[in-house]
């Protein structure tokens, strides 16, 4: 924290460390510290260990500290968990409308702005407050309602045992591009009422999008036209319980550019959150031994393991951002009308009064900021939640034996303010014949029928009797599974493998064990 005795004022009015007169000249190019001192959130140290800078902030700061942006912008960055709560909740004293922000006032965050696409303002319910922000949240909700649990769980395994099969047989896959990046968006266009829009093409120009460049424009455009077609035939013809109709039904009158943009909004945030949650959570089974004991022993679900990854790897890492609407004080430090603030979620979900050891596990608790909170918490969050889990369960179950098929300092990742992604995962496995759409991950004709996959969500069949009174927790751990006394189907022999380190135990090795005790065999 800063010393409240005749703090040194930067031009930007932040409080600046107590070496500010040790740091190099600005914009020194080798060095993460700008004008008076402050931390870069941008350039190549941010790029490599955006994290440890968060944490460097919080050392020299507390919870709230002055930070730069791109072209040296200032703008607070909420490091703290309670504070970050604070600000999203607190509609009174902060809000997501930019066009308060003291940087878009005076020019300095101006529309060319490396991060002007994320926080200028615009007419949608992400960046609206009060009676507004209500008229165009509201049909969202209601859409959301709309959703049964049932049927997108069916939509979710059809999708992904028809990405599957296009690379079973092969043996490898490569899965960020071939698997993370396509089931968010195929599930996401039949959910909208837009199946047929699927291609490879959206979901490049989804990508390219997200990524910005000269490409980005273009790319809006294509997939503005695909929404603003779709709003238009849904006004014309309307369809029971559909996601759309539910929108234009709506008795906020949205108009079909404001149906289009909320679609947008919504295609946009669940593809990517999930893509990387998919992502995320299959490179930590691949690459950790003992995450993977524990969800091949049963001391960790499926849905258990993408909460884990929400905490540790959220799919956006902060939001730029929020605008103080009054002189205020937040986590120690002063904050003046109209200075800007990031939402930091990885930090908040790092911070030492909510997690005091790194990467603790975080078993049942669903406190994390991945899905942020306030009047802006996402509406949307269990669909992504269950693409993520439907997904990440069925890719395991459909094969199980995938490994990495390089060492894992060989990853590559992308990092920006917003987020954090890998760039390739590509994996190897046993060759597998395709396997009917309709028919659940690695089921058998002599499998249980009712064998269903382990969706977080709620269903409308009855509640399955619990294997033990006693759920299982990080500190009591759960015994192995006994064996299977039914005869074992039969299984295809290992196929030659360039890794000879590998070897499976006796009966199949644990994963392959508890696979057959999961589906009942």
């Amino acid at each position: 924290m800063t010393s409240p005795s005749q703090p040194p004022q930067s031009p930007a009015g932040f409080d600046a460390p107590a070496d500010a007169a040790l740091a190099p000249p600005p914009g020194c190019p080798a060095h993460a510290l700008g004008p008076d001192g402050l931390r870069r959130l941008y350039g190549p140290e941010a790029d490599a260990d955006l994290a440890g800078v968060y944490e460097k902030l919080r050392a020299e700061y507390g919870p709230v500290a002055p930070a730069l942006i791109h072209e040296d912008v200032p703008m607070w960055a909420v490091l703290g968990h309670s504070e970050n709560l604070q600000m999203v909740s607190t509609t009174s004293l902060f809000n997501r409308d930019s066009r308060n922000w003291t940087a878009v006032r005076d020019g300095t965050a101006g529309p060319t702005h490396p991060l002007a696409p994320v926080f200028t303002w615009q007419p949608m319910c992400a960046m609206e407050e009060g009676a507004e922000h209500l008229r165009l949240r509201s049909p969202v909700t209601a859409a959301v309602e709309t959703v049964q649990h049932r049927e997108l769980r069916r939509s979710i395994n059809r999708a992904t045992q028809e990405i599957i099969n296009r690379f079973s047989e092969r043996g490898r896959c490569e899965v960020v591009s071939e698997f993370a990046e396509h089931l968010p968006m195929m599930v996401m266009l039949e959910l909208l009422g837009a199946p047929e829009a699927y291609s490879e093409r959206i979901v490049q120009a989804t990508r390219d999008l997200l990524k910005g460049g000269e490409s980005a424009i273009a790319c809006n455009e294509y997939l503005m036209g695909i929404l603003m077609d779709l709003a238009v035939r849904r006004r014309a013809a309307p369809l029971e319980e559909d996601f759309t109709s539910t929108l234009i039904a709506s008795p906020s009158g949205l108009t079909d550019d404001e149906v289009a943009q909320t679609l947008r909004l919504i295609l946009i945030a669940t593809y990517e959150g999930s893509a990387n949650l998919i992502a995320n959570v299959l490179r930590v089974v691949l690459t950790d031994p003992r995450f993977r004991a524990r969800l091949n022993g049963g001391q960790m679900t499926v849905p258990e393991a993408v909460e884990q990854s929400l905490w540790d790897e959220p799919p956006f890492s902060a939001n730029v951002g929020y605008f103080a609407k009054a002189d205020t004080e937040l986590g120690g430090q002063r904050i003046r009308a109209g200075d800007g603030l990031i939402f930091g979620i990885q930090p908040g979900n790092a911070d030492p009064r909510v997690r005091p050891e790194p990467g603790a596990h975080m078993m049942g608790n669903r406190s994390h900021l991945a899905f942020g909170g306030g009047p802006h918490e996402c509406p949307g969050q269990d669909i992504g939640r269950a693409v993520a889990e439907i997904g990440v369960d069925a890719f395991l179950m459909r094969l199980p034996d995938a490994e990495l098929e390089v060492a894992e300092s060989e990853l590559r990742w992308v990092s920006t303010i917003m987020g954090r992604h890998l760039v390739e995962l590509p994996v190897d496995f046993t060759p597998r014949p395709p396997q009917d759409v309709k028919t659940q991950p690695g089921q058998l004709p002599s499998q249980r029928p009712d064998w269903k996959i382990t969706s977080g969500l709620p269903s409308t069949s009855p509640p399955a009797t619990p294997r033990s009174a006693t759920p299982p927790s990080v500190t009591t751990p759960v015994a192995a599974p006994a064996p299977p006394v039914a005869p074992e189907p039969v299984v295809q022999p290992p196929r030659p493998s360039a890794r000879p380190h590998r070897q499976e135990p006796a009966g199949g090795g644990v994963w392959q064990r508890f696979l057959r005790w999961w589906r009942g065999e």
